[in-house]
């Protein structure tokens, strides 16, 4: 090691506390929240790190208020974060909706529990569909980032700022609670300096008086055509996005009898699985998708047209399986896609989907 070379020291820290950690070394100059579990320690930490540091921190009088506050602060060039859980984030989606269409950046953390409705605030992986589809009114999409461990928690928030700032959009952490909640070992990302970030040459302001043109951003075009247009050379952003920012992890898979597919926490119960399956001699593999918009068709596809049985589990009754199907589809294949899910805060166990895997293969016990 050189004199001059840095050292990042492991700390212990909650997913959550990762997250708001991340976001204050990733720039982030402007959070605004709202309590609910199991997301709380990210506002908690905000409000006082965020202050500390002279930065904006809002405890806003609703989820509504606060998405709002981050389009307006993202408008004003600041880089703007705001965390939730299920029911907040559907309060929000008018306001990403909004902001997608207006073509800011920002920062969403979800930190899902289980539902519909109320639900309970135990870990669940049901907003799948609500944050790679939309999830407000209207044609657009979210990048959206799986972490599976708190080192993750820290990197993919970390990164979802330069990736908001880069193709201009809102971009989704979509954890779950068991993650939000558990400790581990984390090496924390470096510190941005504000006044280092991209230039936001885009930002509203400017005044005719001054000599400086007006810049008003809005979502609304009242001729068809105009809205068209403008939201035709969105998706064309977005085609870039397919192309460079799509990422996932696999390992087993060319030589495997059955595939697991699954993202996050379900994603580490699958890697136990597999290793009880290695010990009897069983030949499993993994894929994992990281990013789940864009979601990685081509490579899981290539994966699937092997023709081997795929298990897709998640803590939902079959939203993310839907993805794993049409990366078959896309490729031509066909192979068996079974599922494996509980919802509502129940979480699967290694033991339980190695024994669907034996089901699968017709191993006998």
């Amino acid at each position: 090691m050189s004199g001059g070379e840095k050292v990042f020291e492991k700390v212990l820290m909650k997913g959550n506390e990762a997250i708001a950690e991340a976001a204050v070394r990733a720039g982030c100059g402007a959070y605004f929240g709202y309590p609910i579990t199991p997301q709380n320690e990210i506002i908690a930490y905000m409000s006082k790190v965020m202050l500390d540091k002279g930065r904006v921190f809002v405890q806003a009088e609703s989820e509504v208020a606060a998405i709002n506050m981050v389009y307006g602060a993202s408008c004003a060039g600041a880089r703007a974060m705001t965390s939730s859980s299920s029911p907040g984030i559907s309060l929000k989606q008018e306001g990403i909706s909004y902001a997608a269409g207006a073509d800011i950046p920002c920062v969403i953390a979800n930190v899902v529990r289980g539902g519909p409705g109320l639900g309970s605030i135990a870990p669940s992986q049901a907003d799948y569909f609500q944050s790679t589809r939309g999830g407000g009114h209207g044609d657009y999409y979210c990048i959206v980032l799986a972490p599976k461990s708190v080192q993750e928690c820290a990197d993919l928030t970390y990164l979802a700022f330069d990736l908001s700032d880069q193709y201009r959009m809102p971009v989704i952490l979509l954890a779950d609670g068991m993650i939000g909640q558990m400790m581990e070992g984390v090496t924390l990302p470096p510190e941005k300096s504000l006044s280092g970030l991209p230039k936001r040459d885009w930002t509203a302001g400017g005044m005719a008086g001054a000599g400086r043109e007006a810049r008003h951003i809005t979502s609304i075009h009242l001729v068809p055509e105009e809205l068209e247009a403008v939201t035709r050379a969105r998706f064309a952003r977005y085609e870039t996005v397919k192309q460079n920012e799509i990422r996932f992890e696999e390992s087993g898979c060319d030589s495997a009898d059955l595939i697991l597919a699954a993202y996050g926490t379900s994603a580490r119960i699958c890697q136990g699985a597999k290793n009880l399956a290695e010990k009897e001699g069983i030949k499993v593999g993994m894929f994992r998708p990281i990013t789940l918009w864009p979601f990685p068709y081509k490579e899981l596809g290539k994966i699937a047209a092997r023709g081997k049985p795929i298990l897709t589990v998640e803590m939902s009754l079959g939203q993310f399986i839907e993805d794993v199907k049409l990366a078959a589809f896309e490729a031509g294949a066909n192979p068996p896609v079974h599922l494996l899910g509980h919802l509502g805060g129940v979480i699967p166990t290694e033991e339980e989907v190695f024994a669907e895997v034996k089901k699968i293969l017709g191993v006998k016990k």
